[in-house]
């Protein structure tokens, strides 16, 4: 009799991180329930790559929640502020920049841990990351392992004694060695979108933090950046 399958939840927005965790994620065995969350963003033209990179990955099931944090705005990518541009690197590691949302990290992985209960995965991926996104409090290592002991304290299955485990195995890599990575792990780093601040028509900035980091990452990386940017010079 063959043993049930290992699962896991992993947080899917659509980005290049995500999808590099996803496809770590099923590396090491685990079957894939990707979770995509439309939380408003302002970038939500990322979400619409994920069915495709679902099915890329074979993933079991790809399940997609509203939350509307508009509501709550305090961000960037939820409200008309705008979104930075044009940063120079060292600027972009420091300091908490406008384009956190309030409590994103934390709602994110608490509905990861419902369907995770759900499911009967034993463990959640998340692809945070402290070297290019230092100023993000809730993509820290001390945060996932906070939220790692409540999912143990505020569940069925912690309470049963077992553990719903929190990985971001990309956590400290730099952008390079993650799209390497990718690569290594045939993961469908051309479905991937970065941009906070896209175009009416899905095309990159090239110039917000997240797309700066990108076409950094590819250059050092020495491959082809497959995403398409707004000006042929990109």
């Amino acid at each position: 009799m063959s043993s049930p399958a290992k699962r896991a939840v992993v947080l899917c927005s659509g980005g290049l991180d995500s999808t590099v965790t996803a496809a770590e994620a099923k590396a090491v065995g685990h079957e894939l329930y990707l979770l995509s969350v439309n939380y408003g963003q302002r970038h939500v033209v990322e979400l619409k790559r994920v069915p495709e990179i679902a099915a890329a990955l074979g993933a079991r099931r790809h399940l997609v929640v509203e939350v509307n944090l508009q509501a709550i705005g305090g961000s960037a990518l939820t409200a008309a502020v705008p979104v930075p541009k044009d940063r120079p690197n060292k600027e972009i590691g420091s300091g908490i920049p406008p384009t956190y949302v309030p409590a994103r990290n934390t709602l994110l992985l608490a509905l990861a841990l419902g369907w995770a209960e759900v499911v009967q995965a034993e463990a959640i991926y998340f692809g945070a990351n402290v070297l290019d996104y230092s100023g993000y409090p809730d993509c820290r290592p001390e945060f996932l392992r906070a939220f790692e002991a409540l999912a143990k304290l505020g569940t069925k299955v912690g309470v049963e004694g077992k553990t719903i485990r929190v990985e971001a195995p990309l956590l400290r890599m730099t952008k390079a060695e993650i799209i390497r990575r990718g690569l290594a792990l045939k993961a469908p780093l051309h479905l991937t979108h970065s941009c906070y601040d896209p175009d009416e028509q899905g095309r990159a900035c090239g110039r917000c933090d997240s797309c700066r980091l990108r076409r950094k990452g590819f250059a050092e990386a020495q491959v082809p950046d497959p995403v398409i940017y707004k000006s042929a010079d990109l």
